[in-house]
């Protein structure tokens, strides 16, 4: 099915979906008692809802005016864990969830064949995802943003969600939030100031992409091959960046290279000279629409250094969470369409589910996504609490690669001829989660 059969636009449907939640979240009682969680709310839809409306207005290669920021950079406060150990979400975090879930069931999955095939998020998608401010949830209410503490939890929630209706679409929505919160995170006050504004402003909200894969084997993006050099107060940049999201209508890029032999950020704006864009179409994600960069003598100012190396560490871990995330969002689905399939298919008089191999793999399955959602889960709560999670990360990101693979083939497997054609969405949850864990960069949880 596609986004066209849906009754009345997805742009209205998007709309019905930020009112529904909230006229959902007002009979909560946690709405009536809690003050913080209804103010939280209504200003994410508020917020989506505006910026929704108008971003219909596409800017081309927007101009960032410079900047002196003034004070110290502007910082969420570190989420409030819990004393015991609890991976429960929040109620505020359970109606976060709730909103990308209803966005991913009546918006993203219907649109999702159609946006592979053309390699395109279409615009009514974007407009409704935008409608529901879900892209603003990492970036603090004194940025522009809805973001009252920072959350990895939080995040991870809403990729999972976005990613069970089509990984493709949502990473091609996710994409520019993940440059956003590298600024709230990284960037000091003149950069928040020159650049976060078209994020959180009236505007629509602004193409963006963090670019950190290269194409090279066994890449490794804590030793870029590109690099940056130092002429006076500038920047130069040399290198190929791949299989970046959005990258022929970026506004701004976040790209990854070598300076005086560490690993850093630097911000890039398309404009510059020496900047190529290419295209770059990929086995999985097509509907994030990826290309590629070619930096050749790229200047830009040192200003544009975005945090420090560890930063860069930070976020490279980050991004792996976050492909994780959406790796236990789109095995869900295939698992979520397998169950009642071997339930109700028939073969040789008995459905094919009483058949002990295809029983045991859909319970590997089950078993394994189980896994990988409880470290994607740990991790994220021990980002918020400050914590070490580089050992959960890494686990994370190897169920992933490892698993994620093996569910998409073992769904394929399982649904027959129906699972190798397009008609289903198996072919195309198997080619998403193959990218899953072996992709670097453009989401940051």
């Amino acid at each position: 099915m596609t986004a066209a059969t849906n009754s009345g636009s997805i742009l209205d449907t998007g709309t019905r979906i930020g009112l529904r939640a909230l006229g959902k979240a007002g009979g909560l009682p946690v709405m009536r008692d809690n003050e913080r969680v209804r103010a939280f709310v209504e200003k994410a839809l508020y917020k989506g809802t505006q910026q929704g409306f108008k971003s219909a207005q596409t800017v081309a290669k927007r101009q960032f005016a410079r900047k002196a920021g003034s004070g110290d950079a502007v910082r969420a406060e570190t989420t409030r864990s819990p004393s015991l150990f609890d991976l429960t979400p929040t109620e505020d975090q359970s109606m976060i969830q709730g909103v990308a879930r209803e966005l991913a069931d009546e918006v993203i999955r219907p649109a999702a064949a159609q946006a592979d095939t053309e390699r395109a998020v279409p615009a009514e998608v974007r407009d409704a995802a935008a409608q529901v401010g879900l892209s603003l949830i990492g970036v603090p209410g004194e940025l522009g943003g809805i973001a009252e503490e920072r959350s990895a939890v939080t995040n991870v929630l809403v990729l999972e969600e976005l990613a069970r209706g089509d990984m493709g679409i949502a990473v091609g929505l996710m994409a520019p939030a993940a440059v956003a919160n590298c600024l709230a995170l990284y960037g000091d006050a003149a950069q928040q100031e020159t650049f976060l504004g078209a994020f959180t402003g009236d505007d629509a909200p602004t193409a963006a992409a963090v670019a950190l894969m290269e194409p090279q084997p066994l890449f490794d993006p804590l030793a870029p091959r590109a690099t940056a050099r130092r002429e006076d107060d500038v920047l130069v940049l040399e290198g190929t960046k791949a299989i970046v999201p959005g990258a022929a209508d970026a506004e701004l890029f976040i790209v990854s290279a070598m300076l005086d032999g560490a690993p850093r950020l630097v911000i890039v704006e398309p404009g510059a000279e020496g900047l190529t864009v290419a295209d770059d179409p990929a086995m999985g994600v097509r509907a994030a629409a990826t290309g590629r960069l070619v930096l050749d003598g790229v200047r830009v100012p040192e200003g544009n250094l975005l945090g420090t190396t560890e930063d860069h560490l930070d976020a490279v871990r980050r991004a792996r969470l976050a492909w994780a995330a959406m790796a236990v969002g789109t095995a869900q689905a295939a698992l979520d369409q397998l169950i009642p399939y071997v339930k109700e298919r028939h073969a040789f008089g008995e459905p094919i589910g009483q058949r002990q191999a295809v029983a045991f793999t859909v319970a590997d399955i089950g078993i394994e996504l189980a896994g990988l959602r409880l470290l994607v889960w740990r991790a994220a709560s021990r980002l918020d609490q400050g914590k070490d999670a580089s050992a959960e990360i890494a686990k994370a990101r190897q169920l992933a690669a490892t698993y994620g693979a093996q569910i998409g083939s073992s769904a394929v497997q399982l649904l027959g001829g129906h699972g190798f054609v397009k008609e289903f969405d198996n072919e195309r949850w198997y080619r998403d989660l193959r990218g899953a864990g072996v992709l670097e960069g453009a989401l940051i949880a």
